[in-house]
Protein backbone atom coordinates (compact mmCIF):
# COMPACT_ATOMS: atom_id res chain seq x y z
CA UNK A 1 0.00 0.00 0.00
CA UNK A 2 2.05 2.58 -1.04
CA UNK A 3 -0.68 5.40 -1.55
CA UNK A 4 -3.92 5.47 0.39
CA UNK A 5 -7.00 7.95 0.08
CA UNK A 6 -9.00 8.68 3.60
CA UNK A 7 -12.51 9.47 3.27
CA UNK A 8 -14.88 9.57 6.30
CA UNK A 9 -18.32 9.11 5.90
CA UNK A 10 -21.72 9.06 7.90
CA UNK A 11 -24.91 9.01 5.36
CA UNK A 12 -22.63 9.17 1.99
CA UNK A 13 -24.36 6.28 0.27
CA UNK A 14 -25.79 8.51 -2.84
CA UNK A 15 -21.92 9.96 -3.21
CA UNK A 16 -19.34 7.29 -2.09
CA UNK A 17 -19.83 4.53 -4.86
CA UNK A 18 -19.27 6.76 -7.75
CA UNK A 19 -16.06 8.23 -5.71
CA UNK A 20 -15.09 5.23 -5.08
CA UNK A 21 -14.41 4.35 -8.80
CA UNK A 22 -13.68 7.81 -10.23
CA UNK A 23 -10.63 7.07 -7.38
CA UNK A 24 -10.22 3.62 -8.90
CA UNK A 25 -10.02 5.04 -12.44
CA UNK A 26 -6.73 7.29 -11.49
CA UNK A 27 -3.74 6.57 -13.24
CA UNK A 28 -1.92 6.53 -10.30
CA UNK A 29 -3.10 3.42 -8.62
CA UNK A 30 -4.44 4.53 -4.95
CA UNK A 31 -6.55 2.14 -2.32
CA UNK A 32 -9.28 3.40 -0.14
CA UNK A 33 -10.03 3.73 2.81
CA UNK A 34 -13.45 4.60 4.13
CA UNK A 35 -14.12 5.60 7.37
CA UNK A 36 -17.84 5.11 8.23
CA UNK A 37 -19.55 6.42 11.83
CA UNK A 38 -22.04 4.50 11.71
CA UNK A 39 -23.99 5.76 9.17
CA UNK A 40 -27.87 4.76 8.95
CA UNK A 41 -28.36 4.99 5.31
CA UNK A 42 -26.22 2.03 4.53
CA UNK A 43 -23.12 3.86 3.13
CA UNK A 44 -20.91 0.62 4.55
CA UNK A 45 -22.98 -1.76 2.74
CA UNK A 46 -22.27 0.22 -0.04
CA UNK A 47 -18.72 -0.19 0.44
CA UNK A 48 -18.59 -3.70 1.26
CA UNK A 49 -20.34 -4.45 -2.27
CA UNK A 50 -17.13 -2.75 -3.56
CA UNK A 51 -14.39 -4.66 -0.98
CA UNK A 52 -15.74 -7.58 -2.70
CA UNK A 53 -14.58 -7.15 -6.01
CA UNK A 54 -11.83 -4.67 -5.28
CA UNK A 55 -8.71 -5.36 -2.73
CA UNK A 56 -8.26 -1.85 -2.68
CA UNK A 57 -11.09 -0.82 -0.87
CA UNK A 58 -10.73 -1.21 3.19
CA UNK A 59 -13.48 -0.29 5.31
CA UNK A 60 -13.21 0.88 9.28
CA UNK A 61 -16.44 0.96 10.70
CA UNK A 62 -16.87 2.78 13.85
CA UNK A 63 -20.19 2.58 15.86
CA UNK A 64 -21.70 5.66 15.87
CA UNK A 65 -20.61 9.43 14.80
CA UNK A 66 -17.66 9.37 16.71
CA UNK A 67 -16.53 13.13 14.60
CA UNK A 68 -14.19 14.37 11.83
CA UNK A 69 -10.95 14.63 13.46
CA UNK A 70 -11.02 11.41 15.19
CA UNK A 71 -12.21 9.49 11.76
CA UNK A 72 -8.90 10.80 10.29
CA UNK A 73 -6.64 9.87 13.20
CA UNK A 74 -7.99 5.96 13.02
CA UNK A 75 -7.60 6.69 9.34
CA UNK A 76 -4.15 7.67 9.90
CA UNK A 77 -3.00 5.18 12.12
CA UNK A 78 -4.60 2.52 9.87
CA UNK A 79 -2.26 3.98 7.04
CA UNK A 80 0.98 3.81 9.36
CA UNK A 81 0.23 0.55 10.22
CA UNK A 82 -0.41 -0.62 6.34
CA UNK A 83 3.02 1.03 5.32
CA UNK A 84 1.24 4.17 3.24
CA UNK A 85 3.99 6.18 2.19
CA UNK A 86 1.29 9.08 0.43
CA UNK A 87 -1.70 9.81 2.89
CA UNK A 88 -4.65 11.49 1.27
CA UNK A 89 -7.55 13.26 3.01
CA UNK A 90 -10.88 14.06 1.16
CA UNK A 91 -14.31 14.53 1.29
CA UNK A 92 -16.93 12.10 -0.17
CA UNK A 93 -19.44 14.41 -1.54
CA UNK A 94 -17.02 15.95 -4.64
CA UNK A 95 -16.40 19.05 -3.19
CA UNK A 96 -12.74 17.63 -3.46
CA UNK A 97 -12.24 16.20 -7.21
CA UNK A 98 -10.33 13.44 -7.23
CA UNK A 99 -8.56 13.88 -10.43
CA UNK A 100 -6.16 16.02 -8.80
CA UNK A 101 -4.33 13.45 -6.74
CA UNK A 102 -1.89 12.54 -9.83
CA UNK A 103 -0.79 16.55 -8.98
CA UNK A 104 -0.58 16.34 -5.21
CA UNK A 105 1.66 13.20 -5.76
CA UNK A 106 3.56 15.53 -8.25
CA UNK A 107 3.90 18.20 -5.33
CA UNK A 108 4.38 15.34 -2.62
CA UNK A 109 8.06 14.79 -4.27
CA UNK A 110 9.34 17.64 -2.64
CA UNK A 111 6.83 18.58 0.19
CA UNK A 112 5.64 16.53 3.31
CA UNK A 113 2.39 18.19 3.36
CA UNK A 114 0.39 19.27 -0.18
CA UNK A 115 -2.69 21.24 0.95
CA UNK A 116 -5.71 21.28 -1.71
CA UNK A 117 -7.63 24.66 -1.96
CA UNK A 118 -11.23 25.84 -2.96
CA UNK A 119 -10.19 29.12 -3.69
CA UNK A 120 -6.66 29.52 -6.05
CA UNK A 121 -6.37 32.61 -8.53
CA UNK A 122 -9.21 34.44 -7.58
CA UNK A 123 -11.79 31.12 -9.06
CA UNK A 124 -13.78 29.22 -6.72
CA UNK A 125 -13.89 25.76 -7.17
CA UNK A 126 -16.92 24.50 -4.95
CA UNK A 127 -19.30 22.32 -5.90
CA UNK A 128 -23.07 21.39 -4.36
CA UNK A 129 -22.90 23.94 -1.26
CA UNK A 130 -25.41 26.98 -1.01
CA UNK A 131 -24.00 30.80 -1.59
CA UNK A 132 -24.32 31.20 2.32
CA UNK A 133 -22.12 28.28 2.87
CA UNK A 134 -19.41 29.63 0.35
CA UNK A 135 -19.62 33.16 1.82
CA UNK A 136 -18.96 32.14 5.56
CA UNK A 137 -15.92 29.57 4.53
CA UNK A 138 -14.47 31.99 1.90
CA UNK A 139 -14.79 34.77 4.53
CA UNK A 140 -13.14 32.71 7.14
CA UNK A 141 -10.35 31.78 5.21
CA UNK A 142 -9.53 35.14 4.56
CA UNK A 143 -10.03 36.48 8.10
CA UNK A 144 -7.34 33.64 8.98
CA UNK A 145 -4.57 35.19 6.71
CA UNK A 146 -5.45 38.81 7.63
CA UNK A 147 -5.28 38.09 11.27
CA UNK A 148 -2.74 34.98 11.47
CA UNK A 149 -0.60 35.31 8.54
CA UNK A 150 -0.99 32.36 7.55
CA UNK A 151 -0.16 32.40 3.73
CA UNK A 152 -2.87 29.39 3.45
CA UNK A 153 -5.67 30.28 1.20
CA UNK A 154 -7.82 27.56 2.37
CA UNK A 155 -6.96 26.76 5.92
CA UNK A 156 -10.21 24.55 6.48
CA UNK A 157 -10.31 22.48 3.60
CA UNK A 158 -10.34 18.78 3.85
CA UNK A 159 -7.97 18.01 1.16
CA UNK A 160 -4.72 17.06 2.12
CA UNK A 161 -1.90 14.69 0.90
CA UNK A 162 0.51 13.61 3.88
CA UNK A 163 4.36 11.75 3.35
CA UNK A 164 4.47 9.25 6.02
CA UNK A 165 7.31 10.90 7.72
CA UNK A 166 5.21 13.78 8.36
CA UNK A 167 2.39 11.85 10.21
CA UNK A 168 4.86 9.33 12.18
CA UNK A 169 5.88 12.94 13.49
CA UNK A 170 2.61 12.99 14.87
CA UNK A 171 1.67 11.20 18.30
CA UNK A 172 -1.15 9.84 17.39
CA UNK A 173 -1.97 8.37 20.48
CA UNK A 174 -2.34 11.99 21.99
CA UNK A 175 -4.51 13.53 19.49
CA UNK A 176 -8.35 13.26 20.46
Amino acid sequence: MEKLVIIPTYDERENIGEMIGRLLELPCAVEVLVVDDGSPDGTADVVRAWMEREPRIHLLERPGKLGLGSAYRDGFRYALDHGAEFIFEMDADFSHDPAVIPRFLEAARDADLVLGSRYLDGKVTVVNWPLSRLILSYSANLYSRIITGLPVNDATGGFKCFRRRALEAVRLDRVA
